[in-house]
């Protein structure tokens, strides 16, 4: 759950009770928006925190926090219950919430819509190099990390093992956190971790730096098998250097992630909000590289639900060409 609560029925004190009490004139009232992220160890907090100040520094009338949450899968039911305004989630669990399948089956949450489209993950599989783990059939019987739950980590973990063929009953799964995770590999309660989050994360650097780690390949078989099990799914390459002791380039499973909001967030504030975000994105950029990817480009082609009005707004107004399936 998020930790603060942000719709108090009487967030403000009104004006005549501020002068009863000698306060005097009360300033501008913000409406305080809260951004669902995930957990500090990944890159949606941080990208949260970037577009918090975004907002806090360029849209009058607003400020915003960014919430450590369970990640993708919460982020939706919180943008469904409206204890979220903003949330940042994978792009298959977005099409999910949107559809009312897989982790969603008879919840459908047709009130998602799209903002923006802002970088894509990687799915990582990493173990320690003194565990002789080199390919994803050898996690079976191992004790595998499939991501906290509710997190869009668990989502891709789930679709990658099942398109090829092992199931929990092969594993020993446990639910960790990107920190929980990096720790349980250090401290050897764990073999095998996945993280579903852009690379390089803090999480992984931070056990480079203290264990020798390996990052685990799929084969070209499954790269096919789970691109053809989730639509979302896209083959891209993690770059040698990204983490200490990994040298070589690494094809791995991408995903984008997606800025998403109610459809009953005004017209208004969704094209604030999408034009603050475009023309101040290098101030994103400068909190996480991951930003770099941050494009009106990125956005019509890997947003996989339709785009806000608001949204809609500000890209027609940049002279974007906007797919019929993204408008609502």
């Amino acid at each position: 759950m998020l930790n603060h609560i942000f719709r108090a029925p009487q967030r403000l004190i009104g004006s005549a009770a501020l002068l009863a009490i000698g306060l005097g004139a009360p300033a501008l009232a913000q409406e305080q928006l809260a951004i669902a992220t995930g957990g500090t160890g990944g890159v949606y907090y941080p990208i949260g925190g970037g577009l918090a100040e975004i907002i806090n520094n360029h849209i009058d009338g607003y400020s915003a926090t960014a919430e450590v949450t369970g990640a993708s899968v919460e982020n939706m039911g919180l943008i469904a219950t409206g204890d979220a305004d903003l949330a940042i989630a994978l792009a298959d669990t977005v099409l999910q919430a949107y559809t009312g399948t897989g982790p969603f089956e008879g919840q459908q949450l047709p009130m998602v819509r799209g903002l923006a489209s802002v970088y894509a993950n990687m799915v990582q599989i990493v173990a320690l190099e003194s565990s002789g783990i080199t390919s994803l059939q050898d996690l079976r019987g191992k004790r595998v990390s499939i991501g906290a739950p509710g997190s869009g980590t668990e989502v891709n973990t789930a679709a990658i093992l099942q398109a090829n063929g092992i199931t929990y009953d092969d594993i020993n799964e446990q639910r960790l956190n990107f920190n929980e995770t990096a720790d349980a590999l250090g401290n050897g309660d764990i073999d095998v971790g996945f993280w579903s989050v852009g690379a390089p994360t803090s999480s992984i650097l931070n056990l480079a730096t203290t264990q020798n780690i390996v990052v685990i390949s799929l084969t070209e078989e499954e790269m096919a098998a789970a691109m053809e099990f989730d639509s979302t799914f896209a083959q891209t390459t993690l770059p040698g250097g990204s983490y200490t002791g990994v040298s070589d380039d690494i094809a791995v499973l991408a995903i984008p992630n997606v800025l998403t909001v109610s459809s009953d967030m005004s017209d208004d504030l969704a094209y604030e909000l999408t034009k603050a975000m475009f023309e101040n994105i290098a101030e994103l950029q400068a909190v996480h590289p991951a930003a770099n990817e941050t494009t009106v480009e990125f956005t019509m082609t890997a947003t996989p639900v339709p785009l806000h009005p608001g949204a809609i707004r500000y890209y027609e107004e940049t002279g974007a060409e906007i797919p019929d399936a993204l408008r609502p």
